[in-house]
């Protein structure tokens, strides 16, 4: 047994200090300087807005600067292999998509990174519902209506207009079309400006995709929302149902978004931002900015976040598998 006498203890605090520090002493201080929030889409998009708003709500919590950097590409991966290769210090923070999470996984024959390991999952931050619409002029009212007619017209007799292949309106038409047991035709576009301008020129008859940049024509009539593909009813739309709520029980397909971190990001770092971007999600003010940008809340801790993305990983990948698309 060893004995220490005289002055030697304070040469073995001293010696300790470092070990400390290595152990999450020196994480009491974080941040300690610029943090940086990687968009892995091009500036003033949605996804864009709401890594601006979580960067707000990090700089009003600590007085941080923190800064957003638009890294786009492969939709997605690239700005996410930006943050996978990021020293693991919290500094370094990602505003992903479900692509980056789950889907882009099984619709790239290559990825820049291995999805279930090289994150650390930090806080859900929004979501945005799809619309099943169609022309004014198809005869349906509802989409247990709109199955029927597709049904009644012949497989593959009916299209419906999306931005991409694989992308979250495809897939969410996917997983209905196996749910309903029906099938389209699908028409792919370089983007939703072009699928809005045919269904509104009556080109297609219908469309799955994000809200938002039809919600003026179903306010003025020129289109017919038939439901939204979110769990629950859409703030902007309370009188249009659910798919779910039409006969078509579990039906979930919102595409969401979240903040994640490199793995191995230390533990105490990873819960300090997961409550505050939780805590801020749910204030008042920051609801109405993620509304205003065309999404809605949802808000959740870093191991609801996990879980999440678990079983997104299940879900879509069946839907993927059925559906017999092949990674690019």
């Amino acid at each position: 047994m060893t004995k220490i006498v005289g002055r030697r203890p304070l040469l073995g605090a001293a010696l300790a200090a470092p070990m400390l520090a290595r152990h999450g002493w020196a994480q009491s201080t974080y941040p300690n300087k610029p943090i940086r929030i990687v968009v892995p889409f091009a500036a003033a998009g949605t996804t864009d807005l709401l890594g601006r708003i979580a960067a707000e709500i990090l700089q009003n919590a600590w007085g941080a600067n923190v800064v957003v950097e638009n890294k786009s590409g492969a939709g997605g991966n690239v700005g996410a292999q930006i943050v996978a290769g990021a020293p693991a210090d919290g500094y370094t923070l990602l505003l992903g998509t479900v692509g980056t999470a789950v889907t882009n996984q099984f619709l790239y024959k290559k990825m820049p990174y291995d999805t279930a390991t090289a994150f650390a999952p930090v806080a859900l931050f929004g979501e945005v519902a799809n619309v099943l619409a169609v022309h004014k002029s198809v005869p349906v009212n509802t989409a247990r209506e709109y199955v029927e007619y597709c049904k009644t017209q012949g497989a593959g007799k009916v299209s419906f207009g999306s931005p991409a292949v694989g992308g979250t309106g495809h897939l969410a038409m996917e997983y209905f079309e196996s749910l309903a047991g029906f099938k389209v035709e699908h028409v792919v576009y370089r983007g939703s400006s072009l699928v809005l301008q045919d269904l509104l020129a009556a080109n297609i008859p219908s469309t799955m995709d994000n809200l938002p940049p039809y919600l003026p024509h179903i306010t003025s009539g020129a289109l017919r929302a038939l439901g939204v593909s979110s769990s629950k009813r859409w703030f902007a739309l309370p009188d249009v149902p659910t798919i779910a709520e039409q006969g078509f029980a579990g039906f979930d397909a919102a595409p969401w978004w979240y903040v994640s971190a490199p793995a191995g990001t230390p533990p105490e770092i990873v819960k300090k931002l997961s409550a505050e971007l939780v805590k801020g999600g749910k204030s008042a003010a920051v609801i109405k900015k993620i509304r205003d940008a065309g999404a809605g809340e949802l808000t959740g801790s870093d191991e609801e976040l996990a879980a999440h993305i678990k079983s997104e990983t299940v879900k879509w990948k069946k839907v993927i598998d059925a559906a017999k698309l092949e990674p690019q």
